[in-house]
């Protein structure tokens, strides 16, 4: 059993990322960009491991592919809103702090169950920014269709869906960076 254990979990990664809709890459993709030309940023949302992939892709899109993105991990911002109107809003109050219209928010949830991304996907779309989803787990979940691209891997496995969800994130930075040099 153990020594076949991690051929199975690799097999099973695989088969995750070859789960996505690319058509759903492509339009990602064309938000980001219109995001660009419009002079406006990626705003980038997630809680736990999924704040490291925001953090990680707001460097990625910043750095590698020129476009302005800013990840809302820093614990004073973080802990201010969460005091001042509840953790479940905090995002939605650091998009109507810092949010714009050409903008495009980036809202990802594993579970897509939580309160604060939800929250901040709804006051996105209620603000008129583009919207990007990711989560996985209860096909039904919270997050699920409240984008204008949603992303969703039919697993329950945290490791696996954050690692799918930075993996297809990480391919639309990697397309971004190749047709630019086209």
């Amino acid at each position: 059993m153990n020594e076949k254990f991690f051929n199975k979990y690799f097999r099973t990664m695989g088969a995750a990322l070859l789960e996505v809709d690319e058509s759903s890459l492509f339009k990602a993709v064309e938000l980001i960009n219109k995001t660009n030309q419009a002079d406006g940023k990626i705003l980038l949302f997630g809680n736990g491991g999924s704040a490291g992939i925001a953090s990680h892709l707001a460097v990625d899109f910043t750095k590698a592919a020129g476009i302005r993105a800013m990840t809302y991990t820093d614990p004073s911002v973080v802990t201010c809103f969460a005091n001042d109107y509840g953790y479940e809003k905090w995002v939605d109050q650091a998009l109507q702090f810092y949010a714009h219209t050409q903008d495009t928010a980036i809202l990802i949830s594993s579970s897509g169950s939580s309160d604060n991304i939800v929250n901040g996907a709804l006051r996105a779309k209620k603000m008129g920014l583009s919207v990007i989803t990711l989560s996985g787990f209860d096909p039904n979940n919270k997050l699920r269709g409240s984008g204008d691209v949603n992303f969703w891997l039919d697993s329950n496995d945290y490791n696996v869906v954050e690692m799918t969800h930075h993996i297809w994130l990480l391919a639309i930075v990697d397309f971004i960076i190749k047709t630019k040099s086209l």
